[in-house]
C-alpha cells in the first residue's frame, strides 16, 4: 500500500500534556472523518532520550497511519506500561489519561 499524500495546508491542533511526570507538546492533524493522520510530539527537555523517543515514535506513527495502519491497533500493540498492569488492560498512557494543560488550533 502506498502512503497517502497530505494536503499542503491542513488544520492542526497543538496541546500540552503530561505523562510519567514528563511534559510534552503534541500537534495533530486529522482527516475529514476525524482520524489522526499526522502527529508531532516533543518533550520539554530538548535532545533528551525522552524527546528523541517521542519524536521518533510520532514519525513512525504518522507514516504507519498514512500507509493504512489503524491507530487503535497501534495503541494496543505498543509496549508502554507493560510493567504497570497492561496485561490487565490498564494503559497508563492512553489518550484519556493524558493531562491536557494547553490547547490551540492552527490552520
Amino acid at each position: 500500500m502506498s502512503r497517502q499524500r497530505l494536503p499542503n495546508r491542513r488544520a492542526s491542533e497543538t496541546f500540552e500534556l503530561e505523562a510519567g511526570k514528563l511534559r510534552y507538546t503534541c500537534t495533530t492533524s486529522r482527516l475529514a472523518d476525524g482520524k489522526i493522520f499526522e502527529l508531532f510530539l516533543s518533550n520539554h527537555k530538548a535532545n533528551s532520550a525522552a524527546d528523541t523517543n517521542a519524536r521518533d515514535s510520532a514519525i513512525v506513527f504518522s507514516i504507519a497511519v498514512q500507509s493504512g495502519a489503524d491507530a487503535e491497533t497501534i495503541r494496543h500493540a505498543r509496549c508502554a506500561g507493560t510493567h504497570r498492569g497492561a496485561h490487565q488492560g490498564h494503559w497508563p498512557l492512553r489518550s484519556t489519561s493524558w493531562q491536557r494543560t494547553n490547547s490551540r488550533d492552527t490552520a
